[in-house]
């Protein structure tokens, strides 16, 4: 069974964001995944600041915000002030990325490490006693609706035993082409936390299609 769930909010209906939240506030869901992006780090823009604060405002769950942009270390104090509660940064965006992994906790957020399709997992090694998660994408970030990677399932296994050998607390997320058809394969190679976007608010019923990720 999944262990958490995190709708992504890049895939809601920003003309009713509030009653999708709300509807996330009712549902079976775990977090609340916000992409972040800055059209420099990934080719998208999306959202900032104040979109995060009034989704904080009525989110009744934790805010799971990826930043998919350059120099985050400039805005760690803004993102937890905006109310996030887990803050993922990608490897590929941070040169001081353990101190960066650092300055996230000490403002007393959960601090997750992404990671694009082409990077290898081996560049983690060095962090994984220090990130509370490693999030997986199994497509390329920029984007939602693509179509799986399907060879992240390898590189999901490969994570997991890194994590089990060096008896680390840390969790595996996966972002990217997850729907009710793959879900199972990713939480039986050893994923954590689901993101889900379209698969979510695409779905005739969002509610079930949450409960049914959960029992994947």
């Amino acid at each position: 069974m999944a262990q958490l769930v995190s709708p992504s909010i890049l895939s809601a209906d920003f003309l009713n964001l509030q009653k999708d939240i709300e509807m996330l506030n009712e549902s079976q869901a775990d977090w609340f995944h916000i992409d972040v992006m800055d059209g420099v780090f990934v080719p998208n823009i999306t959202f900032g600041f104040p979109i995060i604060k009034q989704i904080r405002k009525i989110a009744t769950k934790p805010l799971d915000v990826h930043l998919m942009i350059v120099n985050p270390e400039r805005y760690l104090k803004s993102f937890m002030d905006a109310g996030a509660d887990v803050l993922t940064v990608h490897i590929e965006a941070c040169p001081h990325l353990h101190r960066t992994i650092q300055e996230i906790k000490d403002l007393g957020m959960k601090a997750g490490v992404a990671v694009n399709p082409h990077t290898s997992i081996v560049q983690l090694e060095e962090i994984l006693d220090f990130a509370d998660m490693i999030l997986l994408m199994s497509v390329n970030p920029g984007f939602g609706g693509q179509k799986f990677i399907t060879s992240t399932i390898e590189k999901i296994e490969k994570l997991k035993a890194m994590i089990v050998e060096k008896n680390a607390e840390t969790i595996i997320q996966l972002d990217g082409g997850v729907d009710i058809h793959n879900a199972a394969d990713i939480v039986a190679a050893g994923v954590d936390c689901l993101v889900a976007g379209s698969a979510v608010f695409s779905a005739d019923n969002p509610l079930i299609a949450i409960e049914q990720l959960k029992k994947a």
